[in-house]
């Protein structure tokens, strides 16, 4: 605070002052800023509430997850696509027919030589 505008000292101020007493003003200002201090403790101790709060709901959350991960893994099964899982099967089953005539046609020669 700057002391450059404060106005000067009349009697009756300074009487006031001498005798302890404070100005209208003073006592005021000392009224609200009391009030500011009470409202400030209030809005700590509910920050500290909230805290308290978002971490139990953080807790419970996380106590959730090995569900959550067991959940994505039956929809990822269950999303796959059938048709795409038989095409694959058709696939090596039709491979598995061929290595299996080779080593037929392979294997009668044998057999006939005998």
């Amino acid at each position: 605070m700057s002391t450059s505008t404060r106005p000067p000292l009349t009697s009756s101020t300074s009487a006031q002052l001498g005798n302890g007493e404070k100005s209208y003003f003073e006592q005021q200002r000392e009224a609200l800023l009391a009030e500011i201090g009470v409202s400030f403790e209030h809005v700590l101790a509910n920050i500290n509430k909230l805290n308290r709060s978002l971490e139990g709901v953080i807790a419970v959350g996380n106590e959730f997850s090995s569900v959550e991960a067991l959940w994505s893994t039956f929809e990822n099964v269950m999303a796959k696509d059938p048709d795409a899982d038989a095409g694959a099967e058709v696939q090596t089953g039709e491979e598995g027919r061929e290595e299996r005539s080779e080593d037929e046609e392979t294997e009668l020669p044998e057999h006939r030589e005998q």
